[in-house]
């Protein structure tokens, strides 16, 4: 949502709030998908925030439990939401014990939530503790202010007894129920959806899981029957573990065209936090004109991952590490080079809910490689011998390339250079024998990995240096490699190429290669610029 609205300059103060009364089905008309959290240490820096996030949004919680003292903020918020007439605007006033930060008493956080009420905010969201707690006719005297009443139950533990807490909250009345769990597993979120598609016709129920392992309820908790979902201002500002910011649900999720056509993907694996494959793909669908939204998907155990593919369903994975080898024994078949390389990267679900996989990290490697030079009897030395080894050393093995492995455990280097029909080298070897292409197929130079370099400038003997780390784009690797004067291709390069291939065989289009490498990069140079500022 967009608000148009400028702010009133000189406005007057309001005295009373009969201007802005609204009945709480008319706040139901006013809402929108996503609720914007505004916190602050002070009434200035809320407002302050609240300023920046209305010029794109008009739906709005403010945490007012994150203020030293609540209520000398209600002047201040009034005046807002007097000169916002757009803005529908929650009041959160949660105590300590409910998951909040407000140290006061009942008694204390009533009196907040009723001034709340006559300063023009629309709604107020009461924890179910408080309401459990309440004397008779302290909850009528809240209503009596008008306005909706949301009830409020947390659960920072886990995902159980949804229904039980729903019949709890129903015994009050409130205009919307909102029950927030804590997913431990990916299937939590299941759990969750079910639960909301239950109770979709019974009231108005706002359904989320906190937590990494939350997105999914996140995302598509609106598509199960959740009438509204929460996000942060920023990246930063999150009120709850897992939150989201408002423009990445907007923007990278595009939560606001999914429906109950939109096919789902996911990008699995653990840890899975900072992967730009959604990102990536999601720009790709939306530049196709695709009705698709990919998740970053944080599986701990495949078995978790399998159920959530099944009962979502799950159209498509992009699958990482570590369970590219794990996952081989539950397709129902693969291609010939998944098997080669013993690792599958790319699965998709057919209609009878079976599972086939893909690996495109082969061609991702390869095809950069083979726009700059003749493969067929270059020589390539990869460094490494785990899984992104194995495919750079199959894939140019199959194109005729004289392939050398050099690897810390030299058994392993062994056993690969047996399996592909490749060659070991020593590291002594190095300073004295020249290449077409030195390939690094470790994590050596990774965001939050202590290894930097697995080579020494004066070993670096080649025609062109090729990293497959993506994050950061530029590696100490690549670094050393411009120093020298040698060509280089990115890991950015390599993780765009597996990317689209992922992307031709769960939609039957082709690519949008240029777009997706545009929003790749941009993404890396924030990253870099942000660790840049925070070391500062």
């Amino acid at each position: 949502m967009k608000s148009t609205k400028e702010p009133v300059q000189n406005a007057p103060v309001i005295k009373d709030r009969a201007t802005v009364t609204l009945s709480p089905q008319l706040v139901r008309s006013r809402i929108g998908k996503v609720c914007v959290a505004i916190i602050g240490s002070t009434p200035a820096e809320m407002i302050e925030k609240a300023q920046e996030a209305v010029r794109e949004h008009t739906f709005f919680e403010f945490r007012l439990d994150y203020l030293p003292t609540p209520l000398t903020a209600l002047p201040k918020l009034k005046q807002f939401l007097y000169e916002h007439s757009d803005v529908t605007a929650i009041a959160t006033c949660r105590r300590v014990p409910g998951g909040g930060k407000f140290k006061g008493t009942i008694a204390a956080e009533l009196e907040i939530l009723e001034k709340a009420y006559l300063a023009g905010f629309h709604l107020v969201d009461l924890e179910i503790e408080t309401a459990q707690s309440l004397k008779k006719g302290q909850l009528e005297k809240l209503r009596s202010h008008g306005g909706a009443l949301i009830i409020s139950a947390h659960d920072f533990v886990a995902t159980k007894g949804l229904d039980a807490t729903f019949e709890k909250i129903q015994q009050f009345h409130p205009e919307f129920v909102k029950i927030v769990s804590t997913a431990k597993t990916l299937s939590d979120n299941v759990t969750m959806m079910k639960f909301l598609e239950r109770t979709r016709d019974l009231a108005d129920v706002i359904g989320i899981c906190m937590g990494e392992q939350g997105l999914i309820s996140r995302v598509l908790g609106l598509r199960a029957g959740s009438v509204f979902t929460f996000a942060s201002a920023s990246v930063g500002e999150e009120t709850g573990p897992g939150q989201i910011a408002a423009r990445t649900l907007e923007e990278t999720y595009r939560i606001d065209s999914i429906d109950a056509a939109t096919k789902i993907y996911g990008v699995a694996g653990n840890p899975i936090k900072h992967s730009l494959t959604p990102a990536m793909m999601n720009t790709a669908f939306r530049r196709e004109t695709v009705n698709g939204v990919c998740l970053a998907l944080q599986a701990s155990k495949l078995s978790d991952l399998l159920t959530l593919v099944r009962d979502v369903p799950i159209s498509g994975l992009a699958v990482t590490m570590p369970l590219k080898q794990e996952i081989l024994p539950e397709l129902e078949k693969t291609d010939p080079l998944s098997g080669k390389v013993g690792a599958c990267n790319t699965v998709v679900r057919s209609q009878d809910g079976k599972l086939y996989g893909f690996n495109t990290d082969v061609s991702a490697i390869v095809r950069p490689l083979e726009r700059r030079l003749q493969l067929k009897g270059a020589k390539v030395l990869v460094l490494g011998a785990g899984g992104a080894a194995r495919a750079a050393v199959f894939g140019l093995k199959d194109k005729g390339a004289e392939v050398f492995i050099l690897n810390r455990t030299v058994e392993t280097a062994q056993k690969l250079a047996r399996q592909a029909k490749a060659k070991t080298i020593k590291r002594d070897q190095l300073a004295k024998t020249s290449f077409d292409v030195i390939i690094n197929a470790t994590p050596a130079g990774m965001h939050g990995v202590k290894l930097q370099n697995v080579l020494e400038p004066k070993e670096m003997n080649t025609r062109f240096v090729f990293d497959l780390v993506y994050n950061p784009i530029d590696t100490p690797f690549i670094r050393m490699a411009r120093e020298k004067n040698i060509p280089v291709i990115t890991g950015a390069e390599m993780f765009v190429q597996q990317g689209a291939r992922q992307f031709e065989i769960w939609t039957g289009k082709p690519a949008p290669e240029e777009e997706m490498l545009r929003v790749v990069v941009h993404n890396l140079r924030q990253r870099a610029e942000a660790a840049r500022q925070a070391k500062a």
